[in-house]
């Protein structure tokens, strides 16, 4: 499912139009980066929880040439699924 996928499901559902959701998720795109800018950790209960943390920095390998590389420290982003989601995933057998 892509953004305007997700969007006109949501519009569906909640009976409401489609630009109204479009500047919600937009709305929530902003303010999801604005939080990890400050470092700050988002948790929508149930649903899921988008955190930054630090990767240290490693010794890696070129996958082509085997050449060991230094891979510098970053900041990365962590996203958890929350129980919601979690249960939803397991109830689909395999």
């Amino acid at each position: 499912m892509n953004k305007s996928e997700l969007v006109s499901a949501i519009a569906k559902r909640a009976d409401v139009p489609a630009s109204t959701v479009d500047s919600v998720l937009a709305g929530l795109q902003d303010e999801l980066v604005d939080a990890i800018t400050r470092g700050e950790k988002v948790a929508v209960s149930g649903l899921l929880t988008v955190e930054r943390t630090q990767r240290s920095a490693r010794t890696g390998r070129n996958p082509q040439t085997g050449e060991s590389i230094d891979i510098p420290a970053a900041n990365t982003v962590k996203v958890t699924a929350g129980s919601n989601l979690k249960k939803a995933a397991s109830s689909v057998p395999v």
